[in-house]
């Protein structure tokens, strides 16, 4: 079983920065792949960005590449997504989740969530 708790969410003005945190509970935090998903009000959940746990590779939505970091510590048992020159269409709830399965950009890879943090971005 792990447990996911997402922080560093918060209001953000547009070109801002956030850095969001996921600390997971857990004596195996590295072997899971974790990722970032995000859902804006009326839509549906989106793949942000994912860090296999063996070699730590990354991978993004091409909407975020570039301005978007994803980054683990597995000392820590945290997985950070720092967020750059943040636009509109980036607010939504941001949710961590840790899976095992070989697709990382797919929902049913992931077996674990958070229950996710707001970013909201204003103009």
């Amino acid at each position: 079983q792990v447990h996911l708790v997402e922080s560093g969410g918060g209001l953000v003005q547009a070109g801002g920065s956030l850095r969001l945190s996921c600390a997971a509970s857990g004596r195996t935090f590295s072997r899971y792949t974790m990722a970032w998903f995000r859902q804006a009000p009326g839509k549906e959940r989106e793949f942000v960005a994912a860090i296999t746990g063996s070699s730590g590779s990354p991978y993004y939505a091409d909407s975020v590449k570039g301005r978007f970091t994803i980054s683990r510590d597995n000392t820590k048992n945290t997985v950070y997504l720092q967020m750059n020159s943040l636009k509109l269409e980036d607010t939504a709830v941001y949710y961590c989740a840790a899976g095992t399965g070989p697709l990382p950009a797919v929902p049913m890879t992931y077996e674990y969530w958070g229950q996710g943090t707001q970013v909201t971005v204003s103009s």
